[in-house]
């Protein structure tokens, strides 16, 4: 009844995972159990009312009597002997004798009976599905329950009470550990491969540029060290000559593709699921949903080493958002330690939402701004217990990367900044002006990649992923080597925007008349600054190369991370600005503006690096739409934080713009396109509609069901073989259609097929049992009794509850699907997919919309 995801084989090449769920009710005429076509829901409530609303005055004991509202939101579903049953009522009571004699097929009242424990798989979840979040806390409590009272048994019982109780933690830990040391050790390869790029270090070719000059007793990197040989030295010729830049160009474009090809080969071959970044694809798992593969070890393995190679291919893409991935898969493989984790998919996605905060941490140096990012862009189900556990996962990952320290400086930050003057406030014009061209830009990336990587869905260009990954590394190599900016890695022209120019640097970003401490110094540049002209038109060509190559960058089939090029477009944007306004500052510091803040010849008022740090922020912001934890990020980042106001107000004015051109942010805008079932829970709806105008079936369509008491075990397996909906409710009979409860189509599947195997006398005319008793004496053939698998208090909502209310359920319970009911009698079904589609043709007033992949 919830959704069921299918993929071919040349989807799953292509990452292209559409969601492909047939309606719910769709079935056969003739189908085992269906309700009479004749009535629609129309009819049906026309029939209600002409009986006058009268209902049968008592059911058997079995029927647990759900209310025309919401019922509770408990489980049956017990795993656990002596396992406390949870009714309908919300009261809990000790299993009767029945329950413990049902135990044993010998037993006379427990002729079939078919538990829970009694067959692997029961409550697992089938790939591409969501899961049941109120059932799986339900079956955690019932655990957590059990282990509480028996833990004043034994020594023993102690032992597992208290391993129970931190078994979280230490879970956290590991995975804390772990990711702060791959972490270290992606730094670090992926530094020597981009050194690689440009020469070796012929006495220990493993080294990287800066770690061979250190090796030579040199005290700092140097331009001129001697030990690191670029490839035209190598070969003997000069760096300054036609034939050494020639040979130099030859050597990065060849190291360049080398790196691409095999980043795309190693993902083609081995793990699909390694390509682009991943986060709407956790943004979707964490909300619920099942990717088998998606969170394996191949897949930890292979985005591991191919984003080394993808970044030090040169391409326009980073590393940082694939470490989300690489640690929500150390976070998923660690879980398997810890059943409690490892078997219950609710509990597990705890440690995904903290190992998503240590990925943070360690990919930025920001461990606060890492659970900040899980809490406000990630997560969909964050408790309390979760937050301290994302803060303690971070702290670890953040210890450990300080430890090994691979960005080679004391601060542990990728961009430290030294900033030391106040801004001023008339500054924040500029700034929030930063902040409104951060959401353009922001926005018109997001429709061009969207709309290129549809295109590539769409066209043979996907069949094709290796091919495409060579083609934009050739030619982002062959435009990106002449210009000094694009030619660099971007982490590195990063940092050097954000830097600040000092008195005798003579850097092109710097070779310009400027505000400095000394006035006499100013005859050290040029009077008409010939090198901020040179820099500024390198950095505009930079900032267009950047913006267009990187629309068709994201989406290739190699590991790609999309927060460092929006961090390296803004910062370019930022100081283009800077500057800017800084030669304003210099040619008329007696203006208005600056009155009182600047004079000629006096200090710096002006520093160009913030206005490329609140850049990077609004552009990052306005592809993100991420607010708070941006801001955390950044400051955490570059170690300034006495600029926080400046980047608040860049990056409102980013979102306020971006989402006045479109709501949706980058990861947002691949899960609609992609076709994923998550349902946004900060997103609000606004109509009128009723629970009656989206429920399944609609018109005359027979709605699908099982009986309590009266289907046989043929009719279980044709219903079974002829529909695939992966749930059925359980009425009292097809007269009464009054609701026992609702039966996951996997456990049904399960039980027949264990029933089948295990149990002798069992005829295709068996009654399977959805009751308590059997009838006594007993006539007939083997039943076959499957109440235990069956959960006793599904949600439902009555047939005028407005969608809106029906929606929050969805978003805050995380359901799978309610039950409509009407006088207490099952009337349909809502799915989360009948949601998803319902929101979508509001939105667009199509109704074909949501069947768009």
């Amino acid at each position: 009844m919830s959704h069921s995801f299918r993929l071919t084989a040349s989807e799953v090449d292509s990452h292209q995972i559409p969601m492909m769920e047939r309606a719910p009710f769709k079935t056969p005429a003739a189908t085992f159990g269906s309700f009479p076509a004749a009535p629609g829901y129309q009819s049906f409530i026309d029939k209600e009312n002409r009986e006058g609303g009268q209902r049968v005055a008592s059911i058997s004991s079995s029927y647990p009597g759900p209310s025309h509202s919401v019922a509770m939101m408990t489980s049956s579903i017990s795993s656990d002997e002596d396992m406390l049953d949870i009714t309908t009522t919300g009261t809990t009571q000790e299993q009767t004798s029945f329950d413990q004699e049902s135990r044993s097929v010998a037993s006379p009242a427990g002729l079939g009976e078919i538990t829970a424990e009694d067959i692997p798989g029961i409550g697992q979840y089938d790939d591409f599905q969501t899961i049941d979040w109120q059932r799986d806390l339900a079956r955690d409590r019932m655990h957590h329950r059990y282990i509480t009272k028996h833990k004043e048994e034994s020594i023993l019982s102690a032992l597992k009470a208290a391993h129970d109780a931190w078994s979280g933690w230490v879970c956290v830990l590991l995975v804390g550990v772990v990711v702060g040391a791959v972490a270290s050790f992606i730094d670090i390869g992926t530094t020597w491969m981009t050194d690689l790029k440009y020469g070796i270090c012929p006495d220990a070719f493993w080294f990287d540029r800066e770690q061979c000059c250190w090796s030579s007793n040199q005290t700092s990197f140097s331009d001129n060290c001697s030990q690191w040989l670029t490839w035209p030295q190598l070969f003997g010729a000069s760096d300054d000559s036609a034939g050494g830049y020639i040979l130099a160009y030859l050597f990065y474009v060849l190291w360049a593709v080398s790196f691409g090809a095999l980043a795309a080969i190693l993902v083609r071959m081995f793990a699909p699921y390694a390509s682009g970044g991943g986060i709407p694809e956790i943004k979707t798992i964490l909300s619920g949903f099942i990717i088998r593969g998606f969170l394996g070890k191949w897949t930890l393995l292979i985005k591991s080493i191919g984003i080394m190679l993808a970044v030090a291919a040169g391409l326009s893409l980073g590393k940082e958002g694939p470490m989300v991935h690489i640690a929500i898969c150390l976070g998923n493989i660690f879980s398997y330690l810890f059943p409690k984790y490892g078997r219950n998919e609710a509990k597990k996605r705890e440690i995904l939402s903290a190992a998503a905060a240590a990925g943070v941490s360690v990919a930025f140096g920001a461990p606060i701004g890492g659970v900040l990012f899980s809490l406000e862009e990630v997560s969909y189900y964050f408790p309390m217990k979760t937050l301290w556990r994302s803060f303690f996962c971070a702290l670890i990952a953040a210890f450990i990367v300080r430890t090994i320290n691979p960005y080679g400086n004391e601060h542990s930050v990728l961009f430290y900044v030294e900033y030391n003057k106040p801004w001023i406030f008339y500054e924040l014009i500029p700034f929030t002006a930063l902040g409104i061209l951060g959401g353009l830009i922001g926005t018109l990336f997001i429709r061009a990649n969207v709309w290129w990587s549809r295109y590539r869905k769409g066209s043979r260009l996907g069949q094709y992923p290796v091919l495409e990954v060579l083609a934009i590394t050739l030619i982002n190599g062959i435009v990106a080597y002449p210009n000094p900016y694009t030619r660099m890695s971007s982490t590195r022209l990063i940092y050097l925007l954000f830097s600040q120019c000092g008195v005798a640097n003579t850097d092109d970003l710097c070779d310009y008349n400027r505000n400095i401490t000394d006035a006499s110094s100013a005859v050290e540049f040029s009077e008409t600054g010939p090198g901020v002209y040179r820099a500024l038109w390198m950095l505009v060509l930079a900032l267009i190369f950047k913006c267009v190559i990187t629309v068709f960058t994201i989406g290739i089939k190699v590991p790609a991370g999309l927060y460092i090029p929006s961090l390296c477009m803004g910062a370019i944007m930022g100081r283009i600005v800077g500057i800017g306004m800084e030669q304003l500052a210099y040619h008329d510091p007696h203006s208005w503006i600056f009155h009182g803040e600047c004079s000629a010849g006096g200090e710096d008022c002006i520093t160009p690096g913030l206005y490329a740090m609140v850049g990077a922020a609004a552009v990052l912001g306005g592809i993100t739409r991420m607010t708070v934890a941006l801001v955390v990020i950044m400051f955490e980042l570059t170690g300034g934080v006495r600029y926080i106001v400046p980047l608040m107000a860049a990056v409102m004015a980013s979102k306020w713009v971006g989402d006045a051109f479109g709501k949706d942010g980058i990861y947002d805008a691949h899960i609609v396109l992609n076709g994923y079932p998550f349902l946004d829970n900060k997103e609000e709806f606004g109509h009128t509609t009723l629970a009656a105008d989206v429920m399944q079936p609609k018109a005359n369509k027979p709605l699908t069901v099982l009986t309590q008491d009266t289907t046989t075990l043929e009719g279980v397996e044709m219903l079974l073989k002829e529909t695939d909906h992966n749930g059925f409710p359980v009425v009292v009979s097809r007269e009464s259609q009054f609701l026992v409860g609702f039966v996951l189509r996997r456990d049904l599947s399960l039980a027949v097929a264990n029933a089948k195997r295990t149990m002798e006398g069992l005829r295709e005319d068996s009654l399977v049992l959805f009751t308590p008793n059997i009838p006594s004496p007993w006539h007939g053939s083997l039943p076959l009794k499957l109440r235990r698998i069956l959960d006793l208090a599904p949600i439902t909502v009555t047939d005028h509850t407005p969608m809106e209310t029906v929606i929050d359920m969805f978003r805050k319970l995380g359901l799978r699907q309610v039950l409509v009911t009407h006088n207490g009698r099952l009337l349909g079904i809502i799915t989360k997919k009948d949601v998803l589609r319902h929101m979508k043709q509001m939105d667009s007033e199509d109704p074909d919309a949501a069947n768009t992949n």
